[in-house]
């Protein structure tokens, strides 16, 4: 067994382990030279060398895992102790936005932090870690503290300047007041004036008014008068003209209407002459080509018809 805690064990360990690696290579050296003398059984050959391989490797591995263990907690206590002087570190880091509270509780939680011999060999940079970080910590909180003053003593600046302000506006508001109350008496007074002297005028006006408003009355009642006759003397002319316009266009309606007939009559005759003499034409051309009368006078009524297929006679 080791004692991992001893440099000349762990020094023996390793080269333990290291004299299995070699007689596993000679082993294998061999191997391979009989492989290659025996071709006709190398994969007997091959699988003892995987074999032995596999062995070995286990061997090795179990030779160093003393020593394998003792790197790897090895490794885990400095990444602690690590942790531990990022960790502090950290309470140091963006300060910049902190108020004098968080930066107070900061400084606290460093100062509570105990370096001593449970650092080991990081206990002279968890000092310098924990130093820097209160050095850091203690001027925020200097400059915060100063920052606030200044913002406290500005703020009471701006509320006694407030305060005089609001002190002006008050006394001019009463100023304009007493000015507006002075001014709206004298309103008053001449608006009283006045209305009296518009009251007087008014009831001029309206007698004036009245008197015209009774002559105007009268006016329109005598022209109200006379175009209602002018009226009544416009509505009998316009129903005489009315009813001669009537007979007038009776007369004309019925003499177009007759004239109508008439055309209609000529047309109808003229349309029929037409067509009888087209189909005379035609009947004179049938019996011309040597056609029977009756048959080509039954060819020309089929056609003319329109009982002969592919056949019409154009008028």
């Amino acid at each position: 067994m080791y004692d991992m805690s001893k440099r000349k064990d762990r020094e023996a360990c390793a080269a333990d382990a290291y004299k299995v690696t070699r007689t596993k290579t000679a082993v294998e050296k061999m191997g391979a030279a009989l492989s290659a003398e025996y071709k006709e059984v190398p994969k007997k050959i091959d699988a003892q060398r995987r074999d032995w391989n596999t062995k070995m490797d286990a061997l090795r591995d179990e030779v160093r895992k003393p020593l394998t263990d003792w790197e790897e907690a090895e490794a885990n206590r400095v990444a602690l102790h690590r942790a531990d002087l990022d960790g502090m570190a950290d309470q140091a880091r963006e300060v910049g936005g902190l108020d004098v509270e968080a930066l107070r509780q900061r400084i606290t939680v460093v100062e509570s932090l105990v370096v001593g011999e449970s650092w080991e060999e990081f206990e002279a940079e968890a000092h310098r870690v924990k130093a820097k970080a209160l050095e850091i910590l203690n001027t925020a909180l200097a400059e915060r503290q100063k920052h606030e003053a200044e913002q406290a003593e500005l703020a009471d600046l701006r509320r006694k300047q407030a305060e005089q302000e609001q002190k002006d506006r008050e006394a001019e508001i009463a100023r304009q007041a007493a000015e507006k109350a002075r001014a709206d008496a004298e309103a008053k007074a001449q608006a009283e004036r006045d209305a009296a002297a518009k009251r007087e005028a008014d009831a001029k006006a309206a007698q004036v008014k009245a008197e015209q408003d009774a002559k105007d009355a009268a006016e329109r009642q005598r022209r109200a008068e006379e175009q209602a006759e002018a009226e009544r003397l416009a509505s009998v002319e316009r129903a005489k003209q009315a009813a001669e316009a009537a007979r007038q266009a009776e007369i004309k309606r019925q003499a177009d209407e007759k004239a109508a007939e008439e055309a209609e009559q000529r047309r109808r005759e003229e349309d029929k002459a037409h067509k009888a003499s087209i189909n005379n034409a035609a009947l004179a051309a049938f019996i011309e080509n040597g056609l029977p009368d009756e048959c080509a006078k039954q060819a020309v009524i089929l056609i003319a018809k329109g009982l002969i297929p592919a056949i019409r006679i154009q008028y």
